[in-house]
């Protein structure tokens, strides 16, 4: 499997988020993690990739997943 590059926004209260990190682990994917609650430029950078605020946002090299979607994932990922 060619590995491909995987990047979260996310923040520390969000349960979907904190579901989304462990699923990518559990598929022993290495992400980039973004907490958007402080780092307003990634939380800008995830706007202007979706154009709302909603967490989590998956990027999976140039694909967008908003919110936490294990077939979206996988399909993604190629798994």
């Amino acid at each position: 499997m060619v590995e491909k590059v995987v990047e979260i926004y996310s923040t520390p209260t969000c349960p979907w988020c904190k579901r989304a990190k462990e699923y990518l682990s559990e598929k022993g994917v290495k992400f980039t993690d973004y907490n958007v609650a402080e780092d307003s430029s990634k939380l800008q950078e995830m706007v202007s990739l979706t154009g709302q605020r909603g967490v989590p946002v998956i990027r999976i090299d140039n694909e967008i997943i908003v919110g936490f979607n294990p077939a979206s994932i996988d399909k993604a990922l190629g798994i």
